[in-house]
């Protein structure tokens, strides 16, 4: 866990979320799926004007009605109660009763004309004998209002098959112009700016396009678990306001410097300036976008005025590249420790090393004869797997931990930072790409065995971020290395599959097949990680 001391920004408490509900009333027509949406109102205290689904807040009398409705046997207190709420609200802010009668038939206009949507919900119910459907009311999703805002909701988007033979009328105070959408039509009319929609509205509307149906939706919502779970986080891109589900690339580098939520942190691709990520973490990016490199190739100071910096890969040889980062340390570089020996990472050593008075030592690991020629490293120091590597001052330790973690290249290191929980994971993770593994140099038996080395080591050192050699800083670290030994697994199936569909082929034939998700354009990179793959299954017997 990140010291609160090494944290940018003064915390503060984020607002309690208030339990709500809300429910996508779903219908079939001849384009698709269509939900029922409505405007907000325009003074509203929350997402005024706004399109959104009938809902709001979960009252007492919710939990209290819980024998006036039909229930799943798999349905909780908890799923009957938002159920509940749900119901009601769609009820009072759009005329939409989703109830039977004694004898189970459905409820009908008559019933709905029978009630006052403004006296008590449940009370009416009873007096007419009628059951509300919360057995028919499924769950979606569970949102959770960004930390940033005043006003938070914990809230459940349901899913309900809009009542035959009935209306929408918006009660005109909260809801007005209620409308049947086609999820895509509503998300291309926002994008043009004529229906303005709110995060958590415009995310749900993406996975909804996706189904052919209602009966699909409530398919896929079968269990009483939501498929999927999100409380945003938010941050700027050139000047505006971005927000991102978790599994996005910018929310684990949001979550890292703005742990409570607050809305400071520029996402923009900076290489022109250090980029501060604690108070004793930057980034330094170099200016060398590109198709293997992302946004840049970035490098990370480690240290505090107090303690002296460590460099960690001071990118390639670039003379304005070396003197920012120099620059960035006030001169006061105690190492410089290059991840592996490839040229975006390791030619910038020497260029700064001779900018500094104190000419700190090049650690690292040699190039193996198996690497390219313009991967050649000789460092002034070897680094020894699991040594450490320590600045202090200001009361404060930095303890970088050195791992041997070769795949990517046969001398490749990752550092952790042992008193944050910090990985630094050079190429062999990355954020927005998949790392290519290039024989002889690379090893892709090497490389998984090192994803299993990285993810015990964040079991043992409480690592929950990843600040990777391209993209922004991952978050749910253990997490992001199960996922990616999973692609490589997967990945490595399909080459299986290539292989036993062409026994004679090339990798030319193979990269046709196990890469067929991949833009053509990248298929001469990714046969060198086919080439990998294939001499693992190979050597393991795998294609047998």
């Amino acid at each position: 866990m990140v010291r609160a001391s090494q944290l940018l920004h003064s915390q503060r408490e984020p607002a309690v979320p208030r339990p709500a509900a809300t429910v996508l009333l779903l219908r079939d027509a001849a384009g698709g799926v269509e939900v029922l949406m409505t405007r907000r109102s325009p003074t509203a205290s929350f997402a005024p004007g706004a399109y959104v689904f009938p809902g709001g807040g979960i009252d007492a009398a919710d939990a209290q009605a819980h024998a006036l409705a039909n229930r799943r046997p798999t349905q909780d207190d908890l799923r009957l109660t938002q159920a509940i709420a749900a119901i009601r609200e769609s009820f009072e802010e759009l005329g939409v009763l989703l109830a039977t009668r004694a004898d189970g038939s459905p409820a009908t206009a008559d019933d709905v004309a029978a009630l006052d949507r403004h006296a008590p919900f449940a009370a009416q119910c009873r007096a007419r004998g009628l059951r509300m459907a919360a057995d028919r009311v499924h769950v979606l999703a569970h949102w959770i209002t960004d930390r940033d805002l005043p006003r938070r909701f914990d809230v459940p988007f349901l899913v309900a098959r809009m009542p035959a033979g009935q209306s929408p009328v918006a009660d005109e105070a909260e809801q007005f112009e209620p409308v049947w959408v086609r999820p895509a039509d509503a998300l291309a009319r926002h994008k043009a700016g004529q229906f303005f929609m709110i995060f958590p509205t415009i995310r749900t509307l993406e996975r909804l396009e996706k189904f052919a149906s209602v009966d699909a939706v409530l398919a896929a919502c079968a269990g009483e678990q939501p498929l999927w779970t999100s409380c945003p986080r938010a941050g700027f891109v050139q000047g505006a306001e971005a927000r991102y589900m978790e599994h996005e690339m910018p929310f684990g580098e949001l979550a890292l410097v703005c742990p409570d939520g607050q809305l400071l942190h520029h996402l923009d691709w900076r290489t022109d300036a250090p980029v501060p990520l604690l108070r004793n973490v930057v980034r330094v990016t170099a200016p060398n976008p590109g198709v293997m490199t992302g946004p840049g190739t970035n490098g990370y100071i480690v240290g505090t005025p107090d303690s002296g910096y460590i460099v960690i890969d001071p990118g390639p040889q670039d003379a304005e590249h070396q003197e920012r980062i120099w620059r960035a340390t006030g001169g006061d570089i105690r190492m410089i420790v290059c991840t592996h020996s490839h040229a975006d990472h390791s030619p910038g050593a020497q260029p700064l090393q001779a900018l500094c008075r104190t000419k700190p030592p090049i650690l690292g690991l040699a190039s193996l004869p198996t690497a390219r020629p313009a991967s050649e490293f000789t460092p002034d120091r070897a680094l020894a797997d699991g040594e450490l590597l320590q600045v202090g001052g200001g009361g404060a330790m930095h303890t970088l931990k050195v791992m041997h973690t070769p795949g990517h290249a046969a001398n490749h290191l990752c550092l952790v930072l042992l008193e944050d929980g910090l990985l630094f994971s050079g190429d062999h993770i990355l954020n927005g790409s998949t790392t290519v593994v290039d024989p002889p140099d690379g090893d892709m038996t090497a490389y998984l065995d090192s994803l299993d080395r990285l993810a015990a080591a964040c079991d043992a050192h409480g690592i929950d971020f990843i600040l990777p050699a391209h993209g922004h800083v991952l978050g749910f670290a253990r997490q992001a290395i199960q996922l990616l030994k999973s692609h490589r697994l997967q990945r490595e199936a399909k080459v299986v599959a290539a292989m036993r569909a062409k026994p004679q082929g090339s990798l030319e034939d193979w990269v046709e097949i196990a890469y067929a998700d991949v833009p053509p354009r990248m298929w001469p990179v990714a046969k060198r990680s086919l080439l990998a793959h294939v001499q693992r299954i190979e050597t393991l017997n795998l294609a047998a």
